[in-house]
């Protein structure tokens, strides 16, 4: 269950002298949503497209399911979404998947069905591609990277194109993707979105690896956690919290207090103040975000993230 589905070992692409990918090494285990986060044009789609074998590395070495040489075939277990998916646009939503089904030899006619109504396209399948709106479209695509049960997805900004409804939509099914057998890789531009689906994520930036691990772990580097709360006594709690050693900080503004404390302990704050009879009205635990850490290890600002 350890296993890694995928390992890059110094991978690099170069086209001329701009380095797409540079001296890329990461590791990826099975039966997880891994996020690739970087800003537009940090290599992201590139570092896919050296996986599914559509270029080819300029230096480096990578593996799938521990295989190094005949990934071709391992592709079979491996399904895509990509930027520009070659869709024919004279083809109904459902013929198109069915002839990519025929071609490729995954997956079974029946299952075309249930893939349609799962990525959202129920009702639309028998209408014409050209006739698709852009996030259509997306759905499309990743019912084709679904097509024949892959074990390992790769979804390029899947919500690219989506309203806001089609994106939280999208989300729950990429996170149901990674059950535990299945493993996602998920190139997004959105920090936002891959702090909510990813369970792990490697940042790049300019090609190469920035930071990679759980988003929890990472998030707990951030710095501190802080409780903003009102209080029945803002004077007196703010001379009581100043006591315990767990809270490194505390600052009074015009009607609550801020403390830097893990939010773990918010019960045992409510507690401590209960007994000298100040009583919480209103508690906020403010958590560090993807966001923050993001800028934190790049020392620079997020231009291209949202």
């Amino acid at each position: 269950m350890d296993e890694f589905v995928i390992q890059t070992d110094r991978l690099t692409k170069r086209y001329k002298n701009v380095v797409a990918v540079d001296d890329l090494s990461m590791e990826i285990r099975r039966g997880r949503v891994y996020g690739l986060l970087g800003p537009n044009g940090s290599g992201k789609t590139t570092t896919m497209g050296l996986l599914l074998g559509l270029q080819a590395p300029t230096s480096g070495t990578f593996s799938l399911f521990g295989y190094n040489h005949g990934h071709r075939e391992l592709l079979r277990r491996v399904g895509a979404l990509v930027e520009n998916s070659s869709f024919y646009p004279y083809l109904s939503g459902y013929q198109n998947l069915r002839y990519f089904q025929m071609t490729s030899g995954r997956g079974s006619e029946e299952e075309l069905e249930s893939l349609v109504d799962r990525v959202g396209l129920a009702g639309r399948g028998d209408d014409l591609f050209r006739t698709y709106s852009y996030g259509m479209k997306q759905r499309l695509g990743i019912a084709l990277s679904l097509l024949g049960d892959p074990d390992l997805v790769f979804l390029d900004e899947p919500t690219n194109g989506l309203d806001p409804e089609g994106m939280i939509e999208v989300r729950e099914l990429i996170k149901s993707l990674g059950d535990g057998s299945r493993t996602v890789l998920l190139s997004s531009h959105l920090l936002h979105e891959v702090e909510q689906v990813c369970d792990s994520v490697t940042i790049i930036s300019k090609g190469r690896l920035i930071a990679q691990g759980e988003v929890s772990q990472l998030i707990a580097t951030a710095g501190s956690e802080q409780i903003r709360i009102k209080t029945t006594d803002n004077s007196k709690a703010l001379q009581l919290l100043s006591t315990p050693g767990w809270v490194e900080d505390i600052s009074m503004d015009e009607d609550s207090l801020l403390i830097t404390a893990p939010i773990e302990r918010s019960a045992e704050l409510t507690a401590a103040l209960a007994n000298a009879e100040v009583y919480v009205a209103e508690m906020v635990p403010i958590r560090k975000s993807l966001e923050e850490y993001f800028l934190e290890v790049t020392g620079s600002g997020n231009e291209g993230l949202q």
